[in-house]
């Protein structure tokens, strides 16, 4: 996440330790834009749950390999990078 941060302004805080984190974007707690990246993960294929408007908050299974863990991480990354090339 912290390298994720460094490729966009969209980021501005990665938050938590090891497997529950949250990011917090860049955009005001009354946007919208949590949401929308929020929905857009679920597109792809990842649930995540926006709280306090916007910090997206990442909670994945206690038992998982590693393969699901990048899967999961290249999911972030690809939905992030597209949310930010869409604007």
């Amino acid at each position: 996440m912290e390298k994720l941060k460094k490729e966009t302004q969209l980021i501005k805080e990665v938050r938590g330790k090891g497997l529950l984190n949250a990011i917090e974007i860049n955009d005001s707690p009354e946007s919208s834009t949590a949401w929308d990246i929020c929905v857009k993960l679920k597109e792809n294929g990842l649930l995540a749950k926006p709280t306090h408007g916007n910090i997206i908050r990442f909670a994945p299974p206690l038992v998982m390999t590693k393969e699901q863990l990048l899967d999961c991480a290249g999911i972030i990354r690809k939905t992030i990078l597209d949310f930010v090339s869409e604007d």
